[in-house]
């Protein structure tokens, strides 16, 4: 389990200086591609009196992290974390899982979602079997490694579950997952996603 260590401004700074910023808010920067291929991801406690007080947003990205790897989920390896100089903001730094996200392979090959098909509805129904609930479940969020496996990014507010998900919670995880395929412009078919590992309805006589 990684503990909080300082990042001092200046360090900051030299840790970032020539990395590439990938994602940003009117706070500024908020995810680093370092210089070494290590990705830097800042967060900020947005009210001063709330539970990241007690439990930032960092560490339970790290905590999640440790869960899925723990239920042989692919995802990111955290490598440090960090308090900043500013008392809001904590920082996590983690090697990406490589590969490439579906959004991005689904751009580029429309065609592959009939492939991909399958295999996205299995890993969908391990994530609901193995109690992870991620409200941010979508094709931006779920890499194809390069060994052909699915995993996790981007995990901050995913909960862990003991139990199964309940029927409630995957529908809640399907609505997230269509708003996502229709703000972007996917103009596919999702249903075979979440009826995979349904029991077959028998007819009695």
């Amino acid at each position: 389990m990684l503990t909080f260590t300082p990042l001092p401004t200046a360090m900051l700074s030299e840790m970032t200086e020539g990395a590439r910023i990938l994602e940003q808010d009117s706070f500024g920067p908020k995810v680093y591609r370092l210089r070494d291929g290590n990705m830097l991801k800042l967060f900020r406690r947005k009210r001063l009196l709330s539970s990241a007080l007690l439990r930032p947003h960092s560490q339970r990205f790290c905590s999640n992290a440790d869960a899925l790897q723990a239920r042989g989920i692919p995802t990111l390896q955290p490598l440090a974390l960090y308090r900043l100089d500013d008392p809001a903001w904590t920082a996590v730094l983690y090697q990406p899982l490589p590969g490439e996200t579906l959004s991005q392979l689904l751009r580029d090959d429309a065609s592959f979602w009939q492939t991909l098909l399958p295999q996205l509805a299995s890993f969908i129904g391990l994530l609901h079997a193995s109690g992870v609930y991620f409200r941010s479940l979508h094709l931006g969020n779920i890499v194809r490694t390069p060994d052909g496996l699915l995993g996790l990014i981007d995990i901050a507010d995913l909960q862990l579950r003991r139990p199964p998900l309940s029927q409630r919670l995957i529908r809640r995880n399907r609505e997230h997952f269509d708003k996502y395929l229709r703000k972007e412009g996917f103009a596919f078919d999702s249903t075979q996603l979440w009826d995979y590992g349904k029991p077959a309805r028998v007819e009695r006589s």
